[in-house]
């Protein structure tokens, strides 16, 4: 039964995984796009991180060749789709948009490297905001966030961000960063955290 008023509009991105989607699109798109580019002109270069400070989102698109391309874009899938099935709220999508840039911050800690390039540590954020907000939801949901977190704290550790900066990937064509993982995976618990308790200090302001 109606009141006689139309009804509001619905925006797609305001559906639950929508905006997700959407930004892993985003990030696909300007992956792929950033092959016709040189990566000297898009990579994260330390020292010109605050002359040029597109690197903090551009570094993500780079890649060191195409079996990397093929490889991150494959995980990128998944993590749209888990984001997807498990309808995660705009504000996930905000927090790991926030952490793809900060993921980068972390190699202001841990110098070596006069240049890095890929997605994988944006993934990892990705994958931590999900996680994160997977333990807000109803039971199965929060089941499979810890499953989430607990997978991506296992893999991190394994591979030893704090040991040596670099590791070969014979199979991708490139030495992979460890710390990057690490990193990315920081930022998107911080950001998802931290939204999160804006949004709780949100709602009890407007409860009293």
């Amino acid at each position: 039964m109606t009141d006689g008023r139309p009804a509001a509009p619905t925006h797609a991105c305001a559906r639950p995984g929508a905006a997700w989607l959407a930004l892993a699109a985003v990030l696909a798109l300007a992956s792929a796009a950033a092959l016709l580019w040189p990566a000297q002109a898009l990579d994260w270069q330390p020292a010109l991180a605050a002359r040029e400070p597109w690197r903090w989102w551009t570094a993500a698109w780079v890649h060191g060749s195409l079996a990397h391309a093929l490889a991150n874009l494959a995980g990128l899938a998944l993590l749209a789709l888990l984001g997807w099935r498990a309808a995660v709220p705009v504000a996930a999508a905000w927090a790991w948009a926030l952490a793809w840039p900060l993921t980068q911050l972390g190699w202001l800690w841990r110098p070596g490297l006069a240049h890095f390039y890929g997605l994988s540590g944006v993934l990892h954020a990705g994958v931590a905001v999900l996680g994160a907000y997977c333990l807000r939801g109803p039971p199965a949901q929060r089941r499979l966030g810890v499953v989430i977190l607990l997978a991506l704290a296992l893999k991190v550790g394994l591979e030893q961000p704090f040991g040596p900066l670099l590791r070969p990937a014979p199979s991708l064509g490139i030495a992979v960063a460890p710390w990057s993982h690490f990193s990315g995976s920081v930022a998107g618990l911080v950001c998802a955290w931290l939204l999160q308790a804006a949004h709780a200090c949100r709602r009890s302001n407007e409860s009293v």
